[in-house]
């Protein structure tokens, strides 16, 4: 393996900005792309990516898959740089047993996410798929919607985005209940939030909004059984992570008219593809608004979270104190 004297920074995060990539430049930096092009989801590792990695000291990345087995073929890559806050398709056990650092870039998109949730909200209950679509083909009949203002809104986790979004629906005046296995009592009355077991929540909610993380236990957490605990009427958003919710329960409940519809930015098929004709069954759905998870997608927040990953890059190749909150696993010292 030939490793270049001028340290290689491959980026293939969507949407990497140039003042990021100038930012790793003043620093000595050479950036790659490994042929992944500006607007590319890198959900799969390409052979042009296994070339520039084996000469990358730093990873800039979105959403691909990063195993024991990769990092040990690419031992010179020092730095996994997660531009977002998820890292499930990373295996960060692996990243500190080889001595390796993975960072994320937390509160960079929160605000952008929790706008994104509001809006698929206002969108689902709103109707605003139906009446276009209707407006489209020469209709004038109006569409009655539901409205968010004083409804009961549940949220599964309590962490930094789903905060945001409890704030922006105090202007609702909503009713708002939390569903999250470490409670924090001080952040629940700051916010008025009451928390709740999950079968409460279920039960009560209007509005469903999901933000837990990806893990063993919250897979399919939104499944046959828990859908068939909510209200008729009750609408169903995800910004979070597809896996957390069976999307062929969820359309199967759709399409008998046992939920009022469903806002999703995440879906299944984004890592699999055998959902792929679930997906398409869902966007043909009147009451469904769907998104290519661009819920942490603005400009603003893009320059935000890239300019942080760049940031985590330049400190861990310089040795220099890595931006607060931002590692996630840390073997340099082992």
């Amino acid at each position: 393996m030939i490793v270049t004297s001028t340290p290689v920074v491959l980026v293939t995060a969507r949407f990497f900005d140039q003042q990021s990539v100038q930012a790793l430049r003043e620093r000595g930096f050479n950036v790659s792309n490994g042929c992944v092009a500006y607007d590319a989801v890198d959900n799969f590792i390409t052979p042009q990516m296994h070339a520039a990695l084996a000469n990358a000291r730093a990873w800039i990345a979105g959403i691909p898959p990063v195993s024991r087995q990769l990092l040990e073929r690419y031992p010179n890559l020092r730095i996994i740089a997660r531009r977002g806050v998820g890292y499930d398709t990373v295996d960060a056990n692996a990243v500190k047993d080889l001595g390796r650092v993975l960072t994320i870039t937390p509160g960079s998109n929160e605000a952008t996410v929790a706008d994104h949730t509001v809006g698929l909200m206002l969108a689902v209950g709103k109707k605003f798929m139906e009446s276009h679509r209707k407006m489209q083909a020469g209709e004038r009949s109006v569409v009655v919607g539901t409205e968010l203002y004083r409804k009961t809104v549940g949220l599964v986790g309590l962490g930094r985005i789903a905060r945001q979004v409890a704030r922006r629906l105090k202007g609702f005046e909503v009713r708002l209940i939390a569903h999250d296995p470490f409670p924090d009592p001080r952040v629940a009355e700051e916010l008025g939030v009451e928390h709740v077991s999950l079968d409460q929540l279920l039960k009560e909610s209007d509005f469903i909004s999901l933000h837990a993380p990806l893990t063993d236990g919250t897979r399919h957490l939104f499944n046959a059984q828990t859908l068939a605990q909510l209200k008729p009427a009750a609408i169903v958003v995800n910004t979070a992570r597809g896996e957390l919710v069976d999307d062929v329960a969820l359309l199967a409940a759709l399409k008998a008219g046992r939920l009022g519809g469903a806002g999703l930015d995440v879906l299944g098929s984004e890592h699999d593809p055998s959902l792929e004709e679930v997906t398409r069954e869902l966007l043909a759905l009147p009451n469904v608004v769907c998104t290519q998870h661009t819920g942490g997608s603005s400009h603003e927040g893009l320059q935000r979270a890239n300019l942080l990953a760049a940031q985590c890059v330049i400190a861990a190749l310089e040795n220099l104190p890595i931006p607060p909150n931002c590692i996630v696993a840390d073997g340099r010292s082992s």
